[in-house]
Parts: structure tokens; C-alpha cells; sequence
């Protein structure tokens, strides 16, 4: 096997190890709150017994579906969508026969137990691989008498000793990479099963929110070809225009009047060059090459380095995202530094890009002085539009005095 090949297949493992053991932190954290709604849960069916727990019933049944919501966020942030079938009812009686928080209800029996176990054993392994695998530089701390870390029925008194844990830790290592993904899809798959909608759940909102999302796509691509048709019309047009005006009095001239010819044909061809040049323009407005050439990084570094306003740009992408959404980011960002400069009176920016398998995150902030409106034309319907046609988020927090931050969230797919 080349070399290439090994660092490639070793960077996929280290890549899909990474994200396994981000996804059961997330995970153990979601459980750990599952385990106390499911105490707290395990309270309100024992008072309920004696007659007083059955006003509790709501609110314990709103609590579910909390930490529901965010199991199923947290599902999909990492892979497909997990839509909420909706708040469970407010009467008792109907949350007892609600079939959404019958479901939800067993999900988080599964995650506050079994899913709580996988989380913890995924954290560990990890742990104990850094713990054996650096052995050997902190074996003489121990003191006498004490047990070794990981073996713990004897104390290593010698160096075959230390080979020995060591080689524990190398194992420990290699359990990580194997069987993290594994433990990740085993404690989200209750959650995907259980916690999108049951057969015959109304989805009639989510139908409404993806035909909206449709218009605004159709709508965002009508205006772009509106601005690339008024770009070739009022500018490049009217250029090739001039340039053909111009080279046919230079060719009547010729003959009576070379040096006036000479100058008719100066200013044909540098009417020529701005044509060009304004042809080259509405090409990058369509998609600019320097994302084909140096990547979502590289094209936002060059926005950051021709901002008016000082500009950090930190990006954690794992790999590269579909065109669309890449030019999507390219523009969103490239349209909130240009606000940020005409508008805020900031004195500094931050664009920070964290990118999965599925979802592309922007936040943009600056120190200006806030106060941004969509209501008010200041580029931000523009923003939403290019993010609604990918079925993507966009919140906005710009408060008066500042700072202002926008952060973004797109669809990559998986």
C-alpha cells in the first residue's frame, strides 16, 4: 500500500473518530438529561397513584418533549432532518393517550439507560487509551504500594511492566477507532426511530414551510438572472456598442485621417477592455473561480484581506461542500462584510465557518452599532433569500449599541 494511500485511510479514521466521539459527548449530554426528566417522570407516576401527581402530568409531558427537541436537533445537525410532530397536548387525559409522547416516552427510557451507557463507554475508551498509551513518562509517580492505572491488581516495579500497559493503552487505542462510530450510531439510532413523526402525524406545516422555502428559491434565482441581465445590459452591452461605433469611424478615417484613426482605435480598444473586464465581473457574480481554485477557506480569507474593516476568518471545514452551498456562503459573507463596512461603524469583524457531513455553520459578528433591520434595506432580505433557497437558517441578534451576529446554517447534505 503507497504511502498516500495510508495517510489518506488515516485521515478518514481519525476524521470519522472525531466526529463519533463529538456526537456521543452531545449525546451524553442529552441523555443525562433524559435520565433526570425520566426521574422526574418516575416522581409525578408515583404521586399520581395517590391523586395528586395528575396536575403535574402536563408540565412533565412539556418537559419531555423539550429534551426531545433537542435529542432530535442534535440528530440533525449530524444527519438527516428529525422533524418534531408538534407540543403534546395540555390536558392530562389526552397526553396520556397522545401516540407522539407514547414514543417519546420510550425513547427516552432507551437513551437515560442504554444510551447513557454507550455515551460514557464511548468517552471512556478514549480516556484510558491517553492514560496507558503515556504510561511510561509517570509510572515512577506512583507510590509504594499503589496499584496501577488499568491493570490495577499490581504495581509496575520495571520497564516490562510499562511495555505491558502501554501495549493496554495501544489497544484501548484502537478499540476508539473501531468501535466509536459503531457506539455513536447505536445510542442516536432510538432517536431517529422513535423521535420523527409516527404514520399519520399532520405534516401539514412542514408542507407549508418547504412549499415557502421553494417560492424564495424561485424567487432568489429570478432576481439573480434579473441582476446579471441589468449587468449585461447596462454596462458590458453598452461597451460593445461603443467599441463597434468606434472601430467603424476609425475604419472611415483611415484613409483621410490616420492619427485620427489611430486615437478612434485607442479608445475602441479600451472600451473593449472594460467590457471585458465588466464581462469578467458578472462571470465571479455567478460563481467566482477562486472557489474552484482555493476553497471556501481561501475565497473568504481574500473577502476578509479586501474588507474595509479589519476581518478575522476562521474556518473548520472537514471537507468540500456542494458548489451551491459553498457559493452560498461565499456570498453571504462577502454581502455581511460589505453591510459591515458601508453601515456598522465597526471597528473589527469575526467570520467563524464549523462545517459537518450535513450542515455548513456561519456566524458573522461585529462590534458596530447595531441595530441592523430587515425592514429597513440593508442587504439582510438579500442574505435570507440566498439562504431560504437552500433550505437553510438564518438568525439575526443586533441589538441597539451592538454587537451585531449573524449566524447561518445550510445543508450540505450527507
Amino acid at each position: 500500500m503507497e504511502a498516500t494511500q495510508i495517510r489518506r485511510l488515516a485521515g478518514e479514521a481519525r476524521g470519522s473518530t472525531g466526529r463519533a466521539l463529538r456526537d456521543l459527548v452531545g449525546g451524553l449530554g442529552t441523555a443525562a438529561l433524559a435520565l433526570g426528566v425520566l426521574l422526574w417522570l418516575a416522581l409525578v407516576a408515583a404521586a399520581g397513584l395517590i391523586g395528586i401527581g395528575l396536575a403535574l402530568v402536563p408540565s412533565a409531558a412539556r418537559a419531555l418533549h423539550a429534551v426531545a427537541d433537542l435529542e432530535r436537533a442534535r440528530l440533525s445537525r449530524r444527519g438527516a432532518e428529525v422533524l418534531s410532530p408538534g407540543p403534546p397536548p395540555g390536558r392530562w387525559r389526552a397526553v396520556l393517550t397522545d401516540p407522539a409522547t407514547r414514543r417519546e416516552l420510550r425513547w427516552l427510557i432507551r437513551h437515560a439507560t442504554a444510551g447513557l451507557l454507550l455515551g460514557v463507554l464511548g468517552i471512556q475508551l478514549p480516556v484510558w487509551a491517553v492514560r496507558d498509551g503515556t504510561f511510561a513518562l509517570w509510572w515512577r509517580l506512583i507510590p509504594e504500594g499503589g496499584r496501577t492505572p488499568g491493570l490495577g491488581l499490581w504495581t509496575v516495579h520495571d520497564w516490562p511492566g510499562v511495555v505491558t500497559v502501554s501495549l493496554l493503552g495501544v489497544c484501548w487505542a484502537v478499540l476508539t477507532v473501531g468501535l466509536s462510530p459503531a457506539l455513536a450510531r447505536w445510542q442516536a439510532a432510538p432517536g431517529r426511530r422513535l423521535l420523527a413523526p409516527g404514520p399519520g402525524t399532520d405534516l401539514s406545516l412542514r408542507i407549508a414551510e418547504l412549499t415557502a422555502t421553494r417560492a424564495a428559491a424561485l424567487d432568489a434565482h429570478a432576481t439573480e438572472l434579473r441582476r446579471i441581465e441589468r449587468s449585461l445590459h447596462d454596462g458590458t452591452q453598452n461597451r460593445l456598442v461603443a467599441t463597434t461605433v468606434l472601430l467603424g469611424a476609425a475604419r472611415r478615417m483611415l484613409t483621410r485621417d490616420p492619427a485620427e484613426a489611430e486615437v478612434l482605435l485607442e479608445r475602441a480598444q479600451s472600451a473593449a477592455e472594460q467590457a471585458l473586464a465588466e464581462l469578467r465581473a458578472v462571470a465571479r457574480g455567478i460563481l467566482p473561480p477562486v472557489l474552484a481554485d482555493r476553497g471556501l477557506a481561501g475565497a473568504l480569507s481574500g473577502l476578509a484581506a479586501a474588507c474595509a474593516v479589519p476581518c478575522r476568518i476562521e474556518v473548520d471545514v472537514p471537507g468540500r461542500c456542494a458548489a451551491a452551498v459553498e457559493a452560498t456562503a461565499y456570498f453571504v459573507v462577502a454581502e455581511a462584510l460589505t453591510n459591515i463596512a458601508k453601515h456598522s461603524g465597526a471597528t473589527r469583524a469575526e467570520v467563524a465557518v464549523r462545517g459537518s457531513d450535513t450542515m455548513l455553520r456561519l456566524r458573522i459578528t461585529d462590534d458596530g452599532r447595531g441595530g441592523a433591520d430587515e425592514a429597513r434595506g440593508s442587504g439582510l432580505v438579500g442574505i435570507r433569500r440566498r439562504i431560504g433557497a437552500l433550505d437553510g437558517g438564518l438568525t439575526v441578534t443586533s441589538p441597539p449599541g451592538g454587537p451585531t451576529t449573524l449566524e447561518v446554517e445550510l445543508p450540505c447534505g450527507s
